[in-house]
């Protein structure tokens, strides 16, 4: 079941690639275009609209997928658990599938007109608030569409359904705009994005999951397709309508990963929950830092600026191409650690690993400290 798994990722690049291409031809003919000026660091303009070719990427694999499930039988005796229960997770396939689209309008409609940031913000909750509720509903009659982030936890501590869905709209909702954030430099959110998503796909394979990875391996694809033409100097950008896209996807796939091996259970296995946390701190910490600094000056931190991390490691004199692969090593060095907590098999070793990613965000935050922009 692996393999074909891992095979997705070449559909979807072959999907990205060819639509980047060709919306990169076709967005100057229509004015779809990312103008410099204020706080933009490019110079000239570029095409908007590579997001979506990240989503063509993801949604077309997707609903190929679940269109086979749906009314072809399984192709081998072997595979017949894996379709059946493959079917069971149709109606989360296409939940996710219709806030992915959504999600992917929202942030067109914003290249296009620039919303402003609370009613974009107030859409995305609406959105995934949407989603979470309706597979709780779901869940009723099938429990593998629950979508909460303390689903194992809800019972032993007594919380409660409602807590747990507050948590996890939350969650998806700080991911959805964390690599929104990082979107302020060639090839940066789209190349995070990947590293992260990889991550949680090789860990997610080796507790035996199959959906989820299936999704990831699916996002991966999209997202090196896409970087062929991001990578700096970028030819094209993703705007909001990839951005929001890829955040919102991981920020879900995030709460559907169950992270416990099969021989672990959640009072010996507690660290294993902390995976996306660690994966994800880099995008975490910089858009807490950068929210704080914003609402320190007394605006909004939806109001974009360049007070961000990789804007720093520029004005400490490193060129953008070496700012973004130094920010593609610090979130690789977290993520293999991350890979590896679900299986140390003991509170000592994961304190270990906890110890290592708050030195590296330490790293993080000595590297920053460089004079911030003045205010404008």
């Amino acid at each position: 079941m692996k393999l074909p798994i891992l095979c997705l990722p070449l559909v979807s690049f072959l999907i990205a690639w060819v639509s980047t291409y060709l919306v990169k031809r076709i967005a100057p003919k229509i004015n779809f275009v990312d103008k410099p000026g204020h706080r933009k660091i490019h110079h000239v303009s570029k095409p908007l609209g590579g997001g979506i070719a990240i989503f063509l990427g993801i949604a077309l694999p997707l609903a190929g997928a679940m269109l086979a499930v749906a009314f072809f039988p399984s192709p081998s005796i072997r595979l017949n658990a894996y379709w059946s229960g493959a079917r069971q997770q149709i109606p989360l396939g296409l939940g996710v599938l219709s806030a992915m689209l959504g999600m992917h309008l929202l942030g067109l409609w914003d290249d296009r007109r620039a919303l402003g940031p609370f009613v974009k913000l107030f859409i995305q909750l609406s959105i995934i608030t949407l989603l979470v509720v309706a597979m709780e509903l779901f869940a009723r009659q099938t429990p593998s569409l629950r979508l909460r982030v303390l689903t194992n936890l809800d019972h032993r501590l007594g919380l409660g359904a409602l807590p747990s869905i507050l948590l996890t709209v939350l969650w998806i909702g700080i991911i959805t705009n964390a690599f929104n954030f990082l979107d302020n430099m060639d090839g940066l959110s789209a190349g995070i994005a990947a590293i992260c998503a990889t991550a949680f796909l090789i860990t997610a394979l080796s507790i035996g999951q199959y959906f989820v990875p299936a999704i990831l391996a699916m996002l991966v694809g999209s997202l090196m397709g896409f970087l062929c033409f991001n990578f700096p100097p970028a030819s094209i950008f993703m705007g909001d309508s990839g951005s929001l896209l890829i955040g919102f996807v991981l920020g879900l796939l995030t709460v559907r990963t169950t992270y416990l091996p099969p021989d672990l259970d959640i009072v010996h296995g507690w660290y294993a929950l902390f995976v996306p946390v660690i994966v994800l701190a880099l995008p975490l910490y910089d858009f807490i830092v950068v929210s704080v600094i914003r609402l320190s000056r007394g605006k909004s931190p939806f109001v974009g600026d360049t007070n961000h991390f990789s804007h720093r490691l520029v004005a400490r004199g490193m060129s953008r191409r070496t700012a973004v692969l130094c920010l593609y090593l610090v979130t690789a060095a977290t993520s293999i650690a991350a890979i590896i907590l679900p299986h140390v098999g003991s509170t000592f070793g994961a304190l270990l690993i906890f110890t290592q990613t708050i030195l590296v965000l330490c790293v993080v935050a000595l590297l920053e400290q460089h004079p911030l922009p003045m205010q404008t």
